[in-house]
C-alpha cells in the first residue's frame, strides 16, 4: 500500500474581489492533481516557476487547505483530521524549505532549534535532549560542538544541514524537500543531495522533491511528475522519463539541461509563443500555446492523463505520433579524452560514501 495517495487535488486562490467581497478572479494554482508515493521512495515534482508544485507540497502537509480532492497518508484521510490528530500527523511528515537563510530562527542557537521539536512532541526526556541534539548533528555531518552557535555563523550548506536535522528530529516517515538546493552554490548541491540519499537509505524515508532543475532530479528521484499550469502532464519512473520523455513540455525541460559533454549531439526543443496565465488558462490542452506539435484538437479538447502498461502516463493527444526523443539527453559520449579522464577520476573519488554523514568531513570549514 502506498504511504501517500493524492487524488483530484484542487486549490484556487482568490486574485480579485469586488467591493462587497465577492471573488471576481481566481488563480488556478492546482487543478486536479493525483499521484501516489511509496515508503522509502522519492517522487519529484518538476516544472517551471508558477506551475503549482510548491503549492501541492503545502497542500499535502495541510499548511494550506485544498478546495477539493483527497489526501490519504498511511491509510488516514488527512482532510478529516481534527487539530489534535493533525498535530500528531505533523510529526510523521516534515518539510525542508528552499532558503536556509530564512528558515532558521536567528535568535536561537542550533541546539535550541533542534530541541524545540523534541520538546513540542515530548519525544525525549529533558535530560537526554542535549545527547539527541548531538546525534542529529552527527547524522547530517556536523560536529556536536556547533550546537552552541547561531545560524548566522554558518554557511548556506551548513544551514541546510541544520534544517535537515530539524526535520529528522521527530523521526518522520515523509519529508517534503521544497527546492532544498536551489539557493546553494553548485559545489555544495551534490553534498546535500548525497546526504539526502544516504539518510533515505538508512532511515527508510519517503521524499517529495520539488524542483525546477531536472539535472538535480535525475540524481535523486525514483519517480517524476511533470507539472504545467497546475496540472500533471507526464509521470513515470525517473529512468524511463529521462530516457524517453513523451510529452512535448517534458522534452523541452530535458533539452534545457546543460551537458558536461561539449561534443555530444543532442536535439534541442525550442518553445515559442506566450506563456498562459493561471488566472485564465487556455481551453483544451494548457500547453497548446507553446507546443511545436499543436493541432486543432489540442486547442479544443483537454487531454486525459493516460498510462500505458508500464505506468508511464502522459496527457497528450499526439503521444503516439511524436518523433523519437532519444537524442534529447545523450546517454554517453561527447567528452574530450582529457575531460573523460577527469570525469572518471572525480567519479571514483566521490563514490562509495556509506551511512549518512560519512564521506563528509566533520570540520566546520569542510562543510561550507
Amino acid at each position: 500500500m502506498a504511504l501517500l495517495e493524492v487524488e483530484g487535488l484542487v486549490k484556487h486562490f482568490v486574485a480579485q474581489r469586488s467591493l462587497l467581497g465577492r471573488a471576481l478572479a481566481h488563480v488556478k494554482a492546482v487543478d486536479g492533481v493525483s499521484f501516489s508515493l511509496e515508503a522509502g521512495k522519492t517522487l519529484a515534482l518538476v516544472g517551471e516557476s508558477g506551475c503549482g508544485k510548491s503549492t501541492v507540497s503545502r497542500l499535502v502537509l495541510r499548511l494550506i487547505e485544498p478546495d477539493a480532492g483527497m489526501i490519504r497518508f498511511d491509510g488516514r484521510n488527512l482532510l478529516a483530521l481534527d487539530a489534535g490528530t493533525l498535530r500528531a500527523f505533523r510529526r510523521e511528515a516534515q518539510i525542508i524549505f528552499q532558503d536556509p537563510y530564512a528558515s532558521l530562527n536567528p535568535r536561537m542557537t542550533v541546539g535550541q532549534i533542534l530541541t524545540e521539536p523534541l520538546a513540542l512532541h515530548d519525544l525525549v526526556p529533558p535530560v537526554r535532549r542535549a545527547e539527541r541534539v548531538a546525534e542529529l548533528l552527527r547524522l547530517v555531518g556536523l560536529e556536536p560542538r556547533l550546537a552552541r552557535r547561531y545560524p548566522h555563523e554558518f554557511s548556506g550548506g551548513q544551514r541546510q544541514r541544520i534544517a535537515i536535522a530539524r526535520a529528522l528530529a521527530v523521526e518522520p516517515k515523509l519529508i517534503i524537500c521544497d527546492e532544498p538546493v536551489s539557493a546553494l552554490d553548485v559545489s555544495i548541491r551534490s553534498q546535500i543531495l548525497n546526504l539526502l540519499r544516504e539518510l533515505q537509505d538508512r532511515l527508510g524515508l519517503a521524499y517529495i522533491f520539488v524542483s525546477h532543475d531536472l539535472a538535480v532530479v535525475k540524481h535523486i528521484a525514483d519517480h517524476v511528475a511533470v507539472m504545467n499550469l497546475g496540472q500533471i502532464v507526464e509521470t513515470a519512473e525517473a529512468d524511463a522519463l529521462f530516457a524517453a520523455p513523451r510529452h512535448p513540455y517534458s522534452r523541452a525541460l530535458l533539452s534545457a539541461i546543460p551537458l558536461p559533454q561539449p561534443k555530444a549531439k543532442r536535439t534541442t526543443v525550442l518553445l515559442e509563443g506566450e506563456i498562459p496565465s493561471a488566472l485564465n488558462p487556455p481551453a483544451g490542452c494548457r500547453f497548446h500555446t507553446r507546443c511545436p506539435f499543436v493541432i486543432e484538437r489540442c486547442r479544443n479538447e483537454a487531454p486525459a492523463l493516460l498510462a500505458d502498461h508500464t505506468g508511464h502516463a502522459t496527457a497528450c493527444h499526439r503521444t503516439a505520433e511524436l518523433p523519437s526523443a532519444d537524442a534529447i539527453l545523450p546517454a554517453a559520449g561527447g567528452f574530450s579524452p582529457v575531460l573523460a579522464k577527469l570525469v572518471a577520476a572525480f567519479s571514483q573519488k566521490t563514490e562509495g560514501s556509506s551511512p549518512a554523514g560519512v564521506g563528509i568531513q566533520y570540520a566546520a570549514s569542510a562543510t561550507k
